[in-house]
């Protein structure tokens, strides 16, 4: 059952959403967080990014991981005296917006100008930051490599390929970050699909489980679906050990890397549910889309049930340039075993729109607390 109705901003939400697939799918109430909001509404600096990765680093210390970013100042509303650049990360410390503050990076071009934080080693392109762990050899950022082609802009680039950078002294502050950077191997990138992991990445037992996405293109969309690898955690550099899943085994042959659910997004989260003793992964619908949706599994590869609502995008009946997407969940963040704080980001397809109105282009919370449904 799809809600129909846009859910109003200001209102806690409590539904049961019926799922085929899942025995008893459990019931939720949603609502936004406007304190966690505050944080990352700067009037000057860093003023806006998607994205949006967190990575636990200590108990009350977060890493956030942000695509293209505004740094500049706001004016009236609208970006001013501002500048975009394809990668900056931010550290916070606390969890609570009560007692929270949050410091934000970036890097510097050549000529001294602001820049990405992380930039390709081989020169190509740019790097947009996805999922990434902290693990006792260091900490792990999966890098997605893009390229800009001749298309409108917007749409003007591809991807070309995924890296892993290695943070060495990840206790330091982010400026003085000694990052290598290592070609991952596995992935396959066209004009007609890719291949690529990093979307998310799962610890569980000595395992990580690194989540990625393959895609066909029919008639111009991009049907998205999960796929995994799995590697121990202190093997990650070492390609030749990681291992895919594919029918209810592992195999060394990442392009037999099994689909195991459809409508996915690139971004999204993966994260175990104590409450429920479920695995639930989180995106936009078909990648870009006001519904933001979970599945559930009793395993990290499945096998996941049918798509239940969560929340709709309220920024999305401002106009039909507004899309929403890159929704994914912050357990570090949850301070309740019954709930997952998720964050999405609302653009627009005109730039110079999105350039005017400084509410769009920054993270937006909302809390998702779930109940067990009770069998009759």
């Amino acid at each position: 059952m799809r809600i129909k109705k846009q859910i109003p901003k200001a209102v806690c939400l409590f539904f049961l959403v019926l799922v085929i697939g899942c025995a008893a799918p459990p019931a939720v109430k949603v609502d936004v967080l406007p304190g966690y909001e505050a944080l990352f509404d700067n009037r000057k600096g860093w003023t806006g990014a998607d994205g949006a990765y967190s990575v636990p680093l200590r108990e009350d210390l977060t890493l956030w991981l942000f695509g293209d970013t505004w740094l500049g100042d706001i004016r009236d509303g609208a970006h001013v005296n501002a500048t975009i650049v394809n990668n900056t990360v931010a550290i916070q410390h606390g969890l609570l917006p009560s007692n929270a503050a949050v410091e934000f990076y970036f890097g510097k071009t050549a000529t001294g100008n602001p820049g990405a934080f992380i930039q390709p080693a081989d020169g190509r392109g740019w790097y947009w930051i996805y999922h990434g762990r902290l693990t006792p050899q260091g900490l792990y950022l999966f890098l997605v490599q893009i390229e800009r082609t001749e298309e409108p802009p917007g749409s003007g680039f591809k991807i070309i390929g995924t890296w892993l950078g290695h943070v060495t002294n990840p206790a330091e502050p982010p400026g003085h970050w000694q990052i290598g950077q290592h070609r991952i191997p596995w992935g396959h990138f066209s004009s007609s699909a890719n291949t690529f992991f990093g979307s998310w990445v799962l610890r569980q037992g000595p395992w990580l489980y690194v989540y990625g996405t393959t895609e066909d293109v029919v008639d111009g969309f991009h049907h998205k679906f999960m796929i995994l690898a799995r590697v121990a955690e202190n093997r990650l550099l070492e390609f030749d050990q990681w291992r895919f899943y594919v029918k209810g085994s592992w195999s060394p042959d990442f392009a037999e890397a099994e689909r195991l659910c459809a409508g996915m997004a690139n971004e999204y989260s993966v994260s175990y549910l104590p409450s429920l003793g479920k695995f639930v992964v989180v995106y936009n619908e078909n990648g870009s889309s006001r519904n933001i949706v979970a599945r559930f599994a009793s395993h990290p590869w499945g096998p996941w049930c049918r798509p239940m609502d969560l929340y709709q995008c309220p920024e999305m009946s401002r106009g039909k340039d507004i899309l929403c997407y890159a929704a994914k969940g912050h357990p570090e963040l949850s301070v309740d075993p019954n709930e997952l704080i998720i964050t999405y980001v609302a653009n627009s397809t005109d730039f110079y729109k999105m350039a005017a109105d400084a509410r769009l282009y920054r993270p937006r919370f909302i809390r998702v607390k779930f109940k067990k449904a009770e069998n009759k």
